[in-house]
């Protein structure tokens, strides 16, 4: 079974690596960019067929190691 966890900065938290995209994007002539917040992606790809136990050990996995929950959010789904 294959899911996706991604991870993104909380609202309110500073996001330097965004800013430093957003002003790249501008440099380049880039139009229409309001604001850039960066986060991540993992594809993960989980054994066994029981979807409510995958999410469970993604959920874990993500409140122990692939977020830091007290600046990013994440978002767990199975594909």
């Amino acid at each position: 079974m294959k899911a996706r966890v991604t991870v993104t900065l909380k609202n309110g938290v500073l996001d330097p690596q965004g800013k430093a995209i957003e002003g790249a994007l501008h440099s380049l002539g880039v139009e229409g960019i309001a604001s850039v917040r960066q986060g991540k992606i993992f594809e993960i790809e989980v054994e066994g067929s029981d979807a409510e136990a995958a999410k469970a050990a993604l959920v874990a996995a993500s409140e122990k190691l692939l977020a830091n929950t007290v600046v990013e959010n994440y978002r767990v789904e199975l594909l």
